[in-house]
């Protein structure tokens, strides 16, 4: 009981050292709509929609202004969609990139996996901006960029979960 005594006292004289007029956050009026500022930052965090400004599309050189081009394709494997595969375009960078977002159900199901993304060129008949990862259980990969911007082209990617003898690939529309 004389602990609590002098705790309360502590706090109560801790209290009376904070001045009556001092703002907490948040406390005010909000400033006018025009007034303020935007000085958050693009969210970071990756996203099936696809995340120009996540860890992972830095990491592979992806510039912030790239946007989804043509529509999503899909890799399946035993009739189960395992993974979206999109194609996206940036007007800053003059590139494509390829993106593939690996679906939690398949994840859950699977320990490790093999992944390749890249940019197909109908042109060049050729797989352009290549990554492979080996042994990941990641969800989101973005290829190079691909300077493919006056060709026909489309996102490509593969996966393949541990065991499988080859693996399984899916490409979005075609966009020229």
């Amino acid at each position: 009981m004389r602990h609590l005594k002098t705790a309360t006292a502590a706090l109560a004289c801790a209290f009376a050292l904070i001045p009556a007029g001092v703002a907490a956050a948040g406390s005010g009026p909000a400033p006018a709509p025009t007034a303020r500022t935007t000085t958050a930052a693009a969210s970071t965090a990756p996203s099936a929609d696809g995340n120009p400004a996540s860890l992972r599309a830095r990491v592979a050189g992806v510039c912030t202004d790239a946007y989804q081009i043509g529509s999503t394709g899909y890799v399946k494997r035993a009739g189960q969609t395992i993974a979206s595969v999109k194609q996206f375009y940036s007007p800053s960078c003059g590139q494509n990139y390829g993106y593939v977002w690996v679906w939690d159900s398949f994840r859950n199901a699977v320990g490790d996996y093999d992944v390749t993304s890249a940019v197909y060129s109908y042109a060049r008949d050729e797989v352009l901006g290549k990554h492979s990862w080996t042994n990941t259980d990641g969800q989101e990969f973005w290829s190079s960029g691909t300077r493919t911007v006056n060709e026909c082209t489309a996102g490509s990617g593969t996966v393949r979960a541990a065991g499988d003898p080859a693996p399984v690939g899916g490409y979005s529309s075609k966009r020229c």
